[in-house]
């Protein structure tokens, strides 16, 4: 998509827009109430996908309801009103990313009291729920993917309501269900970080089927550069 450019406008009936808690954010000046209502992940992404719209792994979106109602899909966010930003997939899953992960700007500061309570209670290294979180959602936790994974850890609905989760964007939540199911992972192969790795991206009956990191580039591309900003988050 190039920068700037709205890439749809679409106008959606009443009956496909549900109330959502899901977090947004204000572009000022602020027109508040204007996303009050909103359509579900998986409507956005169909819908978006009828009008012509390509949503890429790991892009930003912006969504938000315009002054005439139409719901729009756009690269940048808006000059005024409320707005939602989605990532569609993990944010280090796509193999062409750019992005030097050896120096991209660590996410040092944010969370400390919830992954420091969350990696007591699950005895995990604080610095690999950091890095997993950076990897999933790069810290924002309103990050929604493609195939509807929401918050911090970017947990799968099911996952979050079997760890008991009632709003996976609220980051304690999330946090604590996303490194207690790290955790069962870890468990599950033997302490590999790898593997456990692997499993929490494309999921553990996979990492067993193939006997190790599925050949899947979007997940050798996330397992490689989980085990970089773990390294780094060790170093901070």
């Amino acid at each position: 998509m190039k920068q700037g450019v709205l890439i749809a406008l679409l106008c959606i009936s009443a009956a496909a827009i549900a109330e959502t808690s899901k977090p947004h954010f204000v572009a000022k000046p602020s027109n508040k109430g204007v996303l009050g209502k909103t359509v579900s992940n998986n409507v956005m992404h169909n819908t978006a996908q009828a009008a012509g719209v390509s949503l890429k792994q790991g892009e930003k979106v912006y969504h938000y309801i315009t002054a005439s109602g139409g719901l729009a899909f756009s690269d940048s966010a808006p000059q005024q009103g409320h707005y939602q930003v989605l990532l569609f997939d993990c944010y280090a899953c796509k193999p062409q990313s750019s992005i030097n992960w050896n120096a991209i700007p660590l996410f040092t500061s944010q969370y400390q009291q919830q992954i420091a309570d969350a990696a007591r209670a699950y005895q995990l290294e604080p610095a690999l729920i950091r890095a997993v979180i950076h990897a999933e959602s790069a810290f924002k936790s309103a990050a929604v993917s493609k195939t509807g994974a929401q918050g911090l850890m970017q947990l799968m609905p099911a996952t979050a309501n079997e760890l008991g989760v009632s709003d996976a964007f609220h980051p304690e939540q999330n946090i604590l269900a996303g490194s207690r199911y790290l955790s069962q992972l870890l468990k599950r192969f033997n302490g590999d970080i790898v593997l456990a790795c692997a499993a929490y991206n494309a999921g553990a009956s996979r990492v067993e089927q193939y006997n190790g990191v599925p050949p899947f580039p979007e997940t050798q591309a996330y397992v490689e550069r989980v085990q970089i900003l773990l390294k780094r988050y060790r170093n901070t």
